[in-house]
């Protein structure tokens, strides 16, 4: 039989007008310490996002969404932020914020395979 593993992740989501509190799941960071994964699957469906606000910029939410993936994998291109350790990485970017791009709370969960856990995740909570 495989161990299972703690793994914690958190929603990504897209609040285009943040005083009306509405957003869309457009993502899953899922960090696993033992199995040294910390990653972000995204998907921003605009046909979707549209019914939230007509004048959504997706070249800066991808921007952002890229950036985040850099600091999430501790990519130079993720700047000082990514030079932290996987664990503050991934606290840094679900730390609670008032922006276009959101986190849910964090909620941990037991798995044999991160990736394959954090893809079935994604599949489940944004497609």
């Amino acid at each position: 039989m495989h161990d299972r593993t703690l793994y914690e992740y958190a929603v990504v989501r897209l609040v285009p007008r943040v005083e009306r509190e509405e957003f869309l799941n457009i993502g899953v960071l899922l960090y696993c310490r033992k199995q040294r994964y910390a990653e972000i699957l995204y998907h921003v469906d605009e046909e979707r996002c549209c019914h939230l606000a007509k004048d959504i910029d997706y070249t800066q939410i991808n921007a952002h969404l890229q950036s985040m993936r850099a600091v999430c994998q501790g990519l130079k291109e993720g700047g000082s932020l990514a030079q932290l350790d996987q664990t503050e990485r991934f606290r840094w970017l679900t730390a609670y914020r008032s922006t276009l791009i959101q986190c849910s709370a964090v909620h941990p969960g037991l798995c044999i395979d991160a990736a394959t856990t954090h893809q079935e995740l994604f599949e489940k909570l944004v497609l």
